[in-house]
């Protein structure tokens, strides 16, 4: 759920390779697991069970020592995600209660290099920064783009690229490249989010080309979305590409028919672990994900969740973000 995104040109949406395919087969018997395809028909078994024997890494004391010492003293990294987040993102196992995928797996990675226990806590989209502002929580790792706005407030250190995704119901011979593909269009997308303001800056982009702008539709939740989508009341679903894949490919009933940067035609917008501003605790964030891009830990835990295509060579601190909406 990346937020909010900049205007994509007409016609210049940059397309994307689909980090998964078509193919996933469930299989609870072995304590639960989805198989899903990458492009190249190379098979991922992602692990759905609480027991996750997570990816861990070495403590790296330099690192360590440079996290600020409230945090230090305490010897735990208070992490906030979003309640709101979808598989392969940050959702729960089998037995409803464990906090699973790729954003909890990251930051347990971090807490590990910085020598601190991870305590994760999930809370709705817009308390995730209530509890940012007032120092209850260290850091976001939430599937949050980098934006000018919020870099006001919060500093970044991106581990992910920030990829959105089209979904429409199997079969329904939809292709989007562009603002043309969507014009008159019934397409659901999340309030409040980066995906909302690129469909808003392409249904303007209709608008002036003479086209019919685009039908926005909003739901409640994913399972009235996807619901809609079924019964052909809506055409698309524009969210982040991972978790639109990773339904297309675990359920079998729908598709990802196109693809775009978050940051629209000219912005690879980038996800990033998000701290308060000034704080100091930025800096060791960076490190720490430099450190398991270095050693490999990083990869292994992209490739376990099927999301090696959104990989990053290296740690950002506060690189450009996705600009205000008409600037």
């Amino acid at each position: 759920m990346s937020r909010p995104a900049s205007p994509a040109r007409h016609g210049t949406a940059v397309a994307l390779a689909s980090a998964l395919l078509l193919t996933a087969c469930g299989t609870p018997s072995d304590g639960g697991t989805a198989e899903v395809a990458d492009t190249s028909g190379n098979r991922t078994r992602i692990n759905l069970s609480p027991d996750q024997d997570r990816v861990t890494t070495s403590t790296v004391e330099s690192l360590a020592a440079a996290v600020p010492g409230r945090i230090r003293d305490r010897g735990a990294l208070e992490i906030v995600g979003s309640s709101g987040s979808a598989a392969p993102l940050a959702f729960h196992a089998t037995d409803d209660r464990t906090v699973i995928g790729v954003e909890t797996d990251i930051a347990h990675l971090v807490a590990d290099v910085l020598g601190l226990e991870a305590r994760l806590t999930t809370v709705s989209w817009e308390n995730v920064f209530v509890g940012l502002d007032s120092a209850k929580y260290d850091v976001g790792f939430s599937n949050i783009t980098v934006t000018e706005e919020r870099k006001e407030k919060y500093d970044f250190a991106t581990y992910r690229k920030d990829n959105l995704g089209f979904e429409a119901k199997k079969g329904s011979g939809l292709k989007v490249d562009g603002p043309e593909d969507v014009a008159g269009r019934k397409v659901a997308v999340g309030s409040g989010t980066n995906q909302e303001k690129l469909l808003v800056e392409w249904s303007e982009a209709n608008r002036k080309a003479g086209r019919k702008p685009v039908d926005i539709k909003y739901y409640q939740n994913d399972s009235d979305t996807y619901l809609a989508l079924r019964s052909g009341r809506i055409d698309l679903y524009l969210g982040p590409h991972p978790t639109a894949a990773y339904h297309a490919a675990t359920t079998g009933r729908t598709e990802v028919v196109g693809t775009c940067s978050g940051g629209g035609a000219t912005l690879q917008g980038l996800i990033a672990a998000t701290t308060r501003k000034g704080n100091g605790l930025v800096g060791p964030l960076a490190g720490a994900l430099d450190e398991i891009i270095r050693n490999g830990t990083y990869a292994r835990v992209l490739e376990r969740w099927g999301l090696s295509d959104e990989a990053v060579p290296t740690s950002e601190i506060n690189p450009p973000g996705l600009p205000r909406t008409g600037t």
